[in-house]
């Protein structure tokens, strides 16, 4: 299975953007402290930037082009200086474009500062929280919204806690495996439409597409809404990716994996996950293999068992074992035999 190891990386965001969505995503409340058109301040960096040493004149490595945040040292520190040196330091922020300025621990701005700001063109806001905790979600968003990412076909399902995203040609069933799954108590991710977001440097987290939702396609039956028909249960909006699952046509003439020896391994985003591919012929239940093949990667990362590791290791200690062979073919192998 080949992925596009690219992937799509949003380049900026306006302010506009960032304060409607960081208000319904995180417990910051923000609040707006002047009015300025924020869709023409545009945000280009995930790090945020304590202005202190701009505004005590250094400004050759001012980073200018990420959000600002004013924590209490920034506050205290234009608070204790005179009306004229306070203003000369606040001009050395306002003079370039930054795109925000974030006051913390709901601290003040003297109300001729704010008046620049917004002469400036440069929207200020004010939260309640520390500058700790502010600068820790506000880039947790960031990171999550600036992150690389692609779509890809295929379909999302959460099992026992084990994110499985399945793949394959089109017509595969793949749908109806993650239905079934779903009516065997598990959690649909995305189905069909699967938006995969690379966080950090081996994180991957898979959604679904925002218009589709938890709708799936079924073919011969229709739309379902997995949400409306199993209830809220049977649904999880995000989930990390940690298996894939390709269903292969069955051809008799390939070889498939017999014991699961050789782990293969498949590259999202230049993230390796662990792949099964899963030849389809009739009478084999798919859904059931898919809950083992999370059970064993369950067993794998907690415990570091692999079934066939340990069968590979029982027949060497059988064959080995001269003592054994002996009883398997000598006058006692039959003496506690009562069937």
């Amino acid at each position: 299975m080949n992925f596009d190891q690219k992937g799509l990386k949003k380049r900026s965001m306006t302010v506009a953007y960032f304060f409607d969505n960081i208000n319904t995503t995180l417990d910051i409340k923000l609040r707006r402290l002047n009015r300025v058109d924020e869709q023409k301040r545009r945000i280009y960096d995930r790090d945020l930037h304590r202005p202190g040493l701009a505004l005590a004149g250094f400004t050759n490595l001012f980073t200018y082009k990420r959000v600002q945040i004013l924590g209490n040292t920034e506050t205290r520190f234009l608070n204790q200086l005179d009306e004229k040196t306070r203003i000369n330091a606040f001009e050395n922020i306002v003079k370039y474009k930054v795109p925000c300025i974030i006051l913390t621990s709901n601290n003040k701005l003297d109300p001729r500062l704010l008046d620049m700001a917004t002469g400036a063109g440069i929207p200020v806001f004010v939260t309640r929280n520390s500058s700790t905790k502010t600068i820790f979600l506000i880039t947790d968003f960031l990171v999550d919204r600036f992150s690389v990412y692609q779509q890809y076909h295929g379909s999302m399902v959460d099992v026992y806690g084990v994110g499985v995203l399945l793949v394959g040609k089109s017509g595969l069933g793949k749908s109806e495996v993650a239905l079934d799954l779903v009516e065997r108590g598990h959690r649909l991710v995305a189905d069909d439409a699967v938006v995969i977001n690379r966080k950090g440097e081996k994180v991957l987290i898979a959604s679904g597409n925002h218009i589709i939702g938890h709708f799936m396609e079924i073919r011969g039956l229709g739309v379902v809404d997995v949400k409306a028909a199993f209830g809220i249960r049977a649904i999880r909006e995000k989930k990390v990716v940690q298996v894939v699952v390709e269903l292969l046509e069955w051809k008799e003439a390939m070889d498939y994996e017999r014991l699961g020896l050789d782990t293969k391994t498949t590259k999202i985003l230049g993230v390796e996950v662990p792949l099964v591919q899963l030849p389809i012929n009739p009478g084999k239940n798919i859904t059931v293999i898919i809950e083992v093949v999370a059970l064993n990667y369950l067993l794998k990362q907690y415990s570091g068992y692999v079934a066939a590791e340990a069968l590979e290791k029982r027949i060497k200690t059988c064959i080995d074992d001269e003592s054994m062979m002996k009883t398997r073919f000598g006058s006692n192998y039959f003496t506690k035999d009562y069937e």
